[in-house]
């Protein structure tokens, strides 16, 4: 019997890698002779990195950058093969980065542009840019300063750093920015398709869970749409109300109309990089999941791409997730057979946390004995 294990990571909890090994160890314990393959996915956010470097192979790279607010971060990034390289933002401009320091109109991109900076000096000529986790709402704005562009005040000077001072931007120069960037490709990876302002825009749907009040809610918006006007001086095309361009606090913007570059869904991106169709075939059961499963995950998360995929070879398909929320019944309808939830009681987080080897192992048996019951 053949078992393919494609599951993102539980953030904060265990990376991808970690989740298969715990989950092919559970499915090993209920049958000892199942053959494995163990695949570590990611849908563009956190394990971006890693799940490339561990398909594909490359090499992962240690930089010291700027971080969201201005302190000194060390970042992975990695060269694949055929001179292409995979950042994720997160990285250098994460949620996880400001642990309860969150200044939503400080935080900045700024370090992300020295990743691309790097990988352009290391030869990239095609950058993946993982767009999820972020802290920051500048639009892309500090990501496009570290990589030459000038964004200057009503005396000439260089805007700060935050998208607390877009609203001071009155004049746009991206001639070296364009000159860096020549024959370089860039793709950033999301998986929302929310346009830069608005209800649905990044500070409305985002600014909040980056710390951000009513009244600066309205602020950052305001200085999105700010920041658009005057960009549209200098770039022809409406960026703003592009799919995705909200995506990490308007990055996805900030890619499209500074760095020239494109946005494509991060799971499907990711799947076909890594060949997971051919993967697929002759397994006998698909295992996914990833933290937290409901309703949202249809929007391009990694185990409802997944399960789209193994659908195509008529492949079933179990989820094995650590929390089950509100309309779980639109993930069963978008072709995921089972979800398994392993905290299999009431139990605080942090408790989740620290037994998640355990827990996600003891889900890994109960799914192949539910599969194997089925037959």
């Amino acid at each position: 019997m053949k078992v393919l294990i494609a599951a993102d990571s539980f953030k904060g909890s265990a990376s991808s890698k970690q989740v298969a090994a715990y989950l092919a160890a559970g499915l090993r314990e209920a049958q000892a002779d199942v053959e494995v393959s163990q695949v570590p996915i990611a849908d563009g956010g956190e394990g971006t990195v890693e799940s490339l470097v561990s398909a594909c192979g490359g090499k992962i790279y240690r930089t010291e950058v700027v971080g969201p607010l201005g302190e000194s971060v060390d970042a992975n990034w990695a060269m694949l093969s055929h001179n292409q390289a995979v950042i994720e933002l997160a990285q250098a401009a994460g949620l996880p980065l400001v642990k309860g320091k969150l200044r939503p109109l400080a935080a900045t991109t700024y370090g992300v542009g020295q990743l691309l900076a790097q990988a352009i000096k290391h030869g990239a000529k095609r950058i993946y840019l993982g767009l999820g986790g972020s802290a920051s709402t500048d639009g892309g704005v500090g990501l496009a300063q570290a990589l030459g562009g000038h964004f200057l005040d009503a005396k000439g000077a260089e805007v700060k750093l935050g998208g607390g001072h877009l609203k001071e931007i009155c004049q746009v120069d991206l001639t070296a920015l364009d000159k860096k960037l020549a024959g370089i490709e860039i793709i950033g990876l999301a998986d929302v398709t929310n346009p830069l302002t608005g209800p649905s825009g990044a500070a409305a749907v985002f600014g909040p869970q980056k710390g951000a009040s009513a009244a600066e809610v309205q602020f950052l918006d305001a200085s999105l749409v700010h920041l658009a006007q005057v960009v549209a001086k200098v770039r022809a095309g409406s960026y703003q109300v592009s799919p995705g361009a909200g995506a990490a606090g308007g990055t996805g913007y900030g890619l499209l109309a500074f760095l020239g570059g494109r946005l494509q869904p991060g799971i499907e991106t990711i799947m076909e990089l890594i060949g997971l169709e051919k993967k697929l075939v002759d397994q006998d059961l698909v295992i996914t999941g990833e933290g937290r499963l409901d309703g949202q995950s249809l929007n391009g998360k990694a185990p409802l791409g997944i399960a789209k995929l193994a659908k195509k070879q008529g492949l079933p398909v179990i989820a094995v997730t650590g929390g089950v929320g509100a309309e779980i019944e639109s993930v069963y309808k978008a072709g995921i057979d089972l979800v398994l939830s392993s905290t299999t009681r009431p139990m605080p987080v942090e408790e989740a946390i620290k037994q998640a080897p355990s827990l996600i192992k003891a889900a890994g048996y109960t799914a192949l004995k539910a599969y194997l019951l089925g037959r």
